[in-house]
């Protein structure tokens, strides 16, 4: 399901709505809450941050109901997991084909849209290994934010 900057959370929701029907997941007050969180931020927010601000609209959502969920729309490809760093997910909401800038310091995650990484093909000898499904990319490093930062502290 695409995800676009440029369209408005409402222009979202809809096919969120009509791919959740198609996939026949209940179409829940709690699960529009967690769409519309990821949905409407592209700081791949991991499962507690999503927790955290979407209990503060829904108290009474628990941590387990929102680790559930984002499973559950991951598995029905209605998000992507971010595999930026090893310590815990994240999660995107823009399947829009694009790439990850991902700092090392400050953890934070943004996207960038990479044409010659898409338009390449994989390798003839992964064809051996099996069909390819995906390809994704991230770049680590420092983000100006944390390097500017660090010229700061050290002057």
């Amino acid at each position: 399901m695409p995800h676009n900057q440029d369209l408005s959370l409402r222009d979202q929701l809809k096919p969120f709505e009509h791919h959740c029907r198609k996939a026949g997941l209940k179409l829940t007050h709690q699960r529009l809450e967690i769409y519309r969180e990821l949905a409407s931020t592209d700081d791949h927010p991991s499962a507690d941050q999503v927790y955290s601000r979407v209990q503060a609209r829904l108290p009474t959502i628990s941590l387990d109901t929102v680790y559930r969920t984002l499973l559950t729309f991951e598995h029905s490809e209605l998000v992507a997991r971010v595999y930026a760093f090893n310590n815990r997910a994240r999660f995107d909401a823009n399947l829009v084909p694009h790439q990850h800038l991902a700092c090392t310091r400050c953890k934070s995650i943004k996207d960038f849209h990479w044409q010659p990484f898409e338009e390449m093909k994989p390798p003839a000898e992964t064809k051996q290994w099996g069909d390819i499904m995906s390809k994704d990319a991230v770049l680590r490093g420092v983000c100006r934010k944390c390097s500017t930062m660090g010229r700061k502290k050290s002057k």
